[in-house]
């Protein structure tokens, strides 16, 4: 369980993400104008073991003509993860618990575990702001499959593919007789009911959740999905 200090951390994670978020792929600004981040939202997986922090976090950039929300997962570490130096966001000071490296959750296998078992109804979602706090508006689903039932073992993971569309994770299970499956982390969040938005008949699976606007409206939509094999390129 994780234990949720409520503290001031220096820099702020929206301090972090404001020079890094221009450089990836899927952020829809020009870049003329630095991002002007608000948080909007997002939910918590624990990490068995207790060790990292994880984090869905919705973010809404109010730079441009109108607001654009991202999806930018992270994980919080009281060490440097090995091998992850291109997938730091940045480090900062926690009043509590020292200093934490802040990473791009995608590239981080203690949150690929923890969202696999998500999909696979073995993690449950919990509150971003309290301890101990489950949040039933988040939801997921999967279809089962023989590469990864419900208790699949998940053996290895490994980023395929990160652009407009979002993070492409591929994940080995120990049941993998058709190869991976891929999971993609959405970016840029849309409602389900926006055009922009996955098809759902062609998901095999979904992670869905709420975020706010600036105006206070409520959106909903996918946070992740696993596409199914005619839609994996094209959505």
């Amino acid at each position: 369980m994780a234990v949720i200090h409520h503290i001031t951390l220096k820099p702020g994670k929206l301090e972090l993400l404001t020079s890094w978020l221009p450089g990836q792929p899927w952020y829809a600004g020009t870049g003329q104008r630095q991002p002007e981040l608000a948080k909007a939202g997002g939910f918590r997986l624990d990490d068995p073991d207790g060790e990292v922090g994880i984090e869905f976090m919705a973010v809404c950039d109010g730079s441009g003509d109108r607001p654009v929300v991202y999806h930018v997962p992270l994980t919080y570490r009281g060490a440097p993860l090995d091998g992850a130096d291109h997938a730091l966001v940045g480090t900062l000071e926690h009043e509590v618990l020292g200093p934490r490296w802040v990473y791009d959750a995608t590239h981080d296998p203690v949150f690929v575990a923890q969202l696999f078992a998500l999909l696979n109804g073995t993690a449950e979602p919990q509150a971003q702001s309290l301890t101990d706090t489950p949040d039933p508006s988040v939801t997921s689903d999967f279809a089962a499959s023989a590469e990864a039932a419900p208790g699949s073992a998940l053996v290895g993971s490994t980023v395929v593919d990160n652009g407009p569309h979002g993070t492409d994770i591929a994940l080995e299970t120990a049941t993998a007789a058709s190869g991976p499956v891929r999971v993609r982390v959405r970016r840029v969040l849309h409602p389900a009911q926006d055009a922009s938005a996955p098809d759902p008949a062609q998901l095999r699976g979904h992670v869905t959740a709420d975020w706010l606007l600036p105006d206070g409206t409520k959106g909903r939509g996918p946070y992740a999905v696993v596409p199914g094999d005619a839609a994996g390129a094209a959505e």
